[in-house]
């Protein structure tokens, strides 16, 4: 990897908010606003984090309708080097959501 597209990658790693995405998106895809009342941010702000992790190549997008559905590109987060299992698992918070009844699902 050439060290310019490598230092934009750890660049869209270091902030605490898209490593958490990162870290939610490791349990399953998530559309923007699923991601919303976990950040507690609004709905341009998270989107504006996912345009930044997806320029970076970090994560895919995928339509369903009118959703968009983000995953991770594991494949070019391995090229960086970068151990997933490092980041603490935040599954729990989506499922926190879910029996809050809080959690959206865009299907």
């Amino acid at each position: 990897m050439e060290f310019e597209k490598l230092a934009d990658t750890l660049k869209a790693l270091a902030d605490p908010t898209r490593l958490k995405i990162i870290s939610l998106l490791r349990t399953r895809d998530c559309c923007v606003c699923e991601l919303v009342p976990i950040f507690n941010i609004s709905q341009p702000a998270i989107s504006r984090h996912l345009s930044r992790l997806k320029t970076a190549e970090l994560v895919h997008e995928t339509r369903k309708s009118q959703w968009v559905f983000y995953s991770l590109n594991v494949k070019k987060l391995e090229e960086t080097g970068f151990a997933l299992n490092h980041l603490p698992d935040l599954s729990e918070k989506l499922k926190e959501l879910e029996k809050q009844g809080l959690l959206v699902r865009c299907e």
